[in-house]
């Protein structure tokens, strides 16, 4: 009879918690380029959370889990009247960010949305703010928030380079609790022990599956996923940083631990790595280089993949907009990662079915001319049958070139092609757009346009006058820097 036993000797926390927590905890963000794309990334966030607010859908979950409650020196949701417990908070300013699939994204192995965890971020940043002023310190200003953009950005956009998650059936949002829960225990004033147990707690927490974001179950979730993980991490740093203990081996322990639990199906894009050697893969050191190289959502409320395919869509609209009935076929050339994604036929349940669907997102513009949130609506969708009409002509082609330059570091393309055939045997030209205008490639084009859609959410929910206010202070890096987080957040409540 074999006896058997666990040698219980505590092991150091895993190599991948302390690396993070090294870069948290001693770098310093000195890049200029880095700093002024997260102002831009900033205003762009908070524009998306405005937008979203007109759609009752969004604000059903928004407020105090309890009504009535009063929460001293309380976070508050920009557009409302809410001042919350930090986590509820950043609950809600994670999911009115989220709700429209317009703010910044990172694609690569994993994709997602770093802009997501500034519903964590902006919540601490706004309670610690005001409780720091009503006890004579100084407050927190608009320069830690950037900052901690930057490194939020950098941690999930880092891990996402050459670790796919949704290989495994896992959701991006992981990442957000992660990267949440880092610069969220800095700005706390988390010791070393503290964040390690935090980070720690993140990865034992068990994790979304990506279900709701494909067919046939895409849904809502989807809209609010985000707002959770970082109002998950508050909520763990919280627990941490009232002393609980980490757990050293969340990631690496056998048979119990994140790799062995979540992480062991077999990855192909990762060439199968065997068994033990499959682990989140940092491919180069933590710095700035995530939010320097982040894409904006600056023309369509679409899913980052099928950006590109919409411009081309709008660019042949005039050629096909009076020949809708005349269309024999029309051809998407793509890459890989929009094929598994957002590729889809059949019946669309919702808007967040639609809002995922390439094919969809192709059709509104070749036939309307542009796209919008509005697009994605029941009631546009039924009054509209010719959106599915054109669907069911459509073939989706996959370019290997699109697809290997998509994961390409000096590259990363999003590309789309669109043509257009006829019933009488003509048809348009291909129409190709391999950069999104919200490319760094393409940045001294999309700025202007990124200002523009700035605008326009501002306005859907404040007075001329305090647009204003707002829009010349993002302008100015220097003075929005120095402004305390309180009196920021003041200019966007109701």
């Amino acid at each position: 009879m074999t006896t058997t036993v666990e040698t219980n000797v505590r092991p150091d926390y895993d190599d991948e918690l302390q690396k993070i927590a090294d870069y948290v905890l001693g770098f310093t963000v000195e890049s200029d380029e880095a700093l002024q794309t997260a102002r831009h990334c900033l205003i762009d966030t908070l524009g998306c959370g405005l937008l979203a607010l007109r759609f009752p859908e969004c604000l059903k979950h928004l407020g105090p889990v309890v009504e009535g409650t009063v929460v001293p020196h309380g976070a508050r949701v920009p557009g409302t009247p809410f001042r919350l417990d930090p986590v509820k908070a950043a609950w809600d300013i994670g999911a009115t960010i989220r709700w429209l699939d317009y703010n910044d994204t990172w694609l690569a192995a994993e994709w997602g949305h770093p802009s997501d965890n500034l519903g964590g971020i902006l919540a601490v940043a706004d309670h610690l703010s005001q409780k720091r002023v009503a006890d004579g310190r100084t407050p927190l200003t608009m320069r830690a928030v950037l900052e901690a953009m930057i490194m939020a950005h950098e941690i999930q956009g880092v891990i996402a380079l050459e670790s796919s998650l949704n290989r495994v059936g896992l959701d991006h949002v992981m990442l957000v609790k992660v990267a949440s829960t880092a610069v969220v225990a800095k700005l706390m004033g988390a010791d070393r022990e503290q964040l390690l147990s935090a980070l720690s707690h993140a990865f034992v927490d068990g994790q979304s599956l990506r279900t709701y974001r494909h067919a046939p179950n895409a849904g809502s979730r989807k809209s609010w996923a985000a707002g959770d993980a970082t109002s998950r991490a508050v909520q763990l740093v919280d627990i941490a940083m009232r002393g609980e203990m980490g757990i050293p081996g969340a990631l690496s322990a056998p048979q119990w631990g994140f790799y062995d639990v979540l992480f062991s199906k077999t990855n192909k894009e990762q060439r199968i790595k065997p068994e033990g050697e499959r682990k989140l893969t940092f491919s180069q050191d933590f710095g700035t280089y995530v939010m320097e190289n982040v894409l904006f959502k600056i023309s369509f409320p679409a899913e980052f993949h099928a950006q590109t395919a919409c411009e081309a869509a709008v660019t042949l609209h005039p050629q096909v907009s009076n020949r809708l009935a005349d269309i024999d076929k029309i051809v998407i050339t793509t890459h890989e990662s929009a094929i598994r994604i957002i590729s889809k036929v059949g019946a669309l349940a919702n808007p967040a079915d639609r809002d995922h669907c390439l094919q969809y997102m192709t059709a509104v513009p070749l036939a309307f001319g542009w796209l919008s949130a509005e697009h994605y609506e029941d009631a546009f969708h039924r009054d509209h049958p010719v959106i599915d009409e054109l669907r069911d002509k459509m073939e989706i082609v996959e370019d290997e070139r699109y697809t290997r330059e998509y994961l390409e570091a000096d590259k990363r393309s999003i590309a789309n092609a669109i043509q257009v055939f006829f019933k009488d045997g003509s048809k348009t030209e291909q129409v190709a757009v391999e950069y999104p205008v919200g490319h760094r490639r393409r940045r001294e084009e999309g700025i202007p346009l990124l200002e523009e859609k700035f605008k326009a959410n501002l306005a859907t929910r404040f007075a001329p006058r305090r647009c204003d206010d707002i829009f010349r202070l993002c302008k100015e890096q220097a003075r929005l820097e120095a402004t305390p987080v309180h009196r920021f957040i003041d200019l966007f409540m109701i």
